[in-house]
C-alpha cells in the first residue's frame, strides 16, 4: 500500500555535460509502496536523471539519498547492490540464454563446483509465479514475446531485492492486454512496499496506474503533484511551459500562412486507415496541395510513427495511401522520393547528415538516390547545385566541401533542407525541423517552410512548440497515446484548444 514512508530523495541534482546543463537543481522523492510518474518532454532530463541515479553518469552536485543513508552508485551493477534496478524499454538480457539463466545470470546457484540447474530452474519459476507469469524456464529468452521478456526483466531486478524499481518506458512495445497484465504487476509489487518509477509518454497510463508525478523541463525541477491534484491539461501545460490561467489568447501571428494560400482544396495525399501494430493505431488523414499540415502531440503520441508510414520508413500493417488520386504502395523511402515525398528526420545527427562526408556531398546524396546512381551527378553539377542551395538558405560554411559535422546544427539543418528541396518534393516531411537551433535560424525555417507551402508544396510539420506550430501550420491533426484523437483548424487553432485535446479534454 502507498504511505508517507520515504524511500529515495535526490537533492539539488545538477549534471553537466560539454556546453550543456542536462540537469540544475533537480529535486526527486520516491516514497514506499507508491507509483511515480517522471514526466517531461524530450531534453526535459528524464534520462540524464535515472542514470545519475543508476551509477551510468556521475553527479556533479548534489545529494541522493537511500532509506536514509547517502548513496552515490558508481556503476549499475553497484546500484543494483543497494536495491536500485532499472527496466528499459528495449530488454537488457540476453535472448539465447534461457528464461532461467537470464533470471540468474552473475548469481547462478552453484553445487561441486557447477551451476545447479535444476536448483536454478525451481528458483526462476518461483520467481515468475510471484507475478503471475507460468512459462517453461528452460526455453530461451527470445521464444517469447516482448511482454513476457520484460516481465523476465522485473522478476530478475525483484528477486535481487529492489527497492526501487525504474520502468523506462516499458509499455512502448505492447498491446492492450500486456499493458494490463504490467500495471496488475506494478499494483502487486506497490503493495508489498517496493517504489516504482515510472517513466511513460502514454497520459492515460499515468493517470490509470500512478500515485504521484514529478515534471522536469529543460532539465529543471517543475514540481511534484499527487495525481488527483493535476488535470491531464495542467500536466501538458507543465511540461512544455505554458501557463495555464493565460492560455485564452490566441498566438496564431501574422507570420501563418495566408488563408488564401492554403484555401485550395485539392488533394494531394489521402491515407485510409493506414496503421501498424504497436506503433501507431490505423488512421485517416488527408494533406492538400499547398498547406502546411502540422502534427501535434507530445513525446510519443504517435507524430513521427505517423511521418515515417507516410514516407515508406516503416510498412504498415494496414490501409492504404493514395497519391493525387491513386492509389500507392509505399513501402520504402526510395518508392516516398520517387513519388516526390521528402522526409527531414527528427535526429538530425543519427538519420540526417552524413557527418564525414562534405557539405556538397550532403545535399545532393537524395537527388543521386532519386535519379539512380547509374545516372551519376558530374562534379561540376554537383558544386553548382551546392553552391546555389548554399546562397539560397544562408548556410553558414567557408565551402561546398567543408565537413557537414564542422557546422553549427542550425546550418546541418539547413543542409538536410537543402538535401531535399533539390528534389523538388511535392510533399515535404519535416520533424521537429528547427530543435536546438537557435532562434533566428528557427525564424527563417518557419518562413521558408510558409514560402513553400504558398507556392504550392504541401508541408508536414512535426514540432514540440506550440507557438511554432500556430505560426506555421494552417491545419492540425492532434495525436494522443499513438492515436490520432482531432483535426482542428479554423479558430479552433488556439493554445487552450490544442492542450486540452492533447489533455483529452472536450
Amino acid at each position: 500500500m502507498k504511505s508517507e514512508n520515504t524511500l529515495l530523495t535526490m537533492k539539488n541534482i545538477c549534471k553537466y555535460f560539454t556546453g550543456v546543463k542536462a540537469l540544475v537543481n533537480v529535486d526527486f522523492t520516491l516514497r514506499e509502496g507508491e507509483i511515480h510518474a517522471l514526466m517531461g518532454e524530450n531534453g526535459a532530463g528524464k534520462s540524464t536523471l535515472i542514470k545519475v541515479l543508476t551509477g551510468v553518469e556521475k553527479l556533479d552536485e548534489g545529494e541522493i539519498h537511500l532509506l536514509g543513508q547517502h548513496v552515490l552508485p558508481k556503476s549499475t551493477h553497484e546500484a543494483q547492490s543497494i536495491g536500485i534496478s532499472t527496466v528499459y524499454q528495449e530488454v537488457n538480457l540476453c535472448s539465447n540464454l534461457s528464461v532461467a539463466e537470464n533470471i540468474f545470470i552473475g548469481r547462478e546457484p552453484m553445487k561441486f563446483g557447477r551451476i545447479d540447474w535444476k536448483t536454478m530452474h525451481k528458483r526462476a519459476r518461483t520467481a515468475l509465479e510471484k507475478l503471475n507469469v507460468d512459462i517453461d524456464v528452460s526455453q530461451t529468452l527470445d521464444s517469447y514475446s516482448v511482454a513476457i521478456q520484460q516481465m523476465v526483466a522485473i522478476a530478475r531486478a525483484v528477486d535481487v531485492d529492489a527497492k526501487v524499481l525504474i520502468l523506462d518506458e516499458p509499455t512502448s512495445s505492447l498491446d492492450e492486454k500486456e499493458v494490463e497484465k504490467l500495471f496488475e504487476i506494478m499494483t502487486k509489487l506497490k503493495n508489498e512496499g517496493i517504489g516504482i518509477v515510472f517513466v511513460t509518454h502514454f497520459l492515460d497510463q499515468v493517470y490509470a496506474v500512478c500515485d504521484r508525478i514529478t515534471v522536469l523541463r529543460n532539465g529543471e525541477f517543475v514540481g511534484e503533484y499527487e495525481i488527483k491534484d493535476l488535470p491531464k491539461v495542467k500536466l501538458v501545460a507543465k511540461m512544455i511551459g505554458k501557463d495555464y490561467e493565460e492560455l485564452n489568447a490566441s498566438i496564431k501571428g501574422s507570420d501563418s500562412q495566408d488563408d488564401e494560400a492554403h484555401s485550395n482544396k485539392e488533394v494531394f495525399l489521402e491515407a485510409k486507415q493506414l496503421g501498424k501494430k504497436n506503433e501507431i493505431e490505423p488512421y485517416d488523414v488527408i494533406v492538400y496541395k499547398g498547406e502546411v499540415l502540422g502534427l501535434a502531440g507530445l513525446l510519443g503520441s504517435g507524430r513521427t510513427e505517423m511521418a515515417k508510414l507516410l514516407f515508406g520508413a516503416e510498412k504498415p500493417d494496414t490501409g492504404e495511401l493514395c497519391l493525387e488520386g491513386s492509389k500507392k504502395n509505399i513501402i520504402t523511402p526510395l518508392q516516398a522520393i520517387k513519388n516526390e515525398i521528402a522526409y527531414c528526420p527528427e535526429n538530425r545527427k543519427i538519420d540526417g547528415i552524413i557527418p564525414d562526408l562534405s557539405v556538397r556531398e550532403n545535399i545532393i546524396l537524395a537527388l543521386q538516390s532519386k535519379r539512380g546512381w547509374m545516372k551519376y551527378i558530374k562534379r561540376s553539377e554537383q558544386e553548382k547545385i551546392a553552391n546555389d542551395y548554399i546562397k539560397l538558405l544562408s548556410i553558414k560554411t567557408s565551402s561546398a566541401e567543408k565537413m557537414v559535422k564542422e557546422l553549427s546544427g542550425g546550418n546541418q539543418q539547413k543542409v538536410i533542407l537543402a538535401r531535399w528541396l533539390l528534389t523538388q518534393p511535392k510533399l515535404l516531411i519535416l520533424d521537429e525541423p528547427t530543435r536546438g537551433i537557435d532562434i533566428g535560424t528557427k525564424t527563417e525555417i518557419q518562413r521558408l517552410v510558409i514560402e513553400l507551402a504558398n507556392k504550392g508544396m504541401s508541408v508536414i510539420f512535426i514540432s514540440s512548440e506550440l507557438d511554432e506550430m500556430l505560426r506555421t501550420c494552417s491545419r492540425m491533426v492532434v495525436l494522443r497515446d499513438r492515436v490520432k484523437i482531432a483535426e482542428l483548424t479554423g479558430d479552433k487553432l488556439e493554445t487552450n484548444v490544442i492542450m486540452n485535446t492533447i489533455a483529452g479534454g472536450n
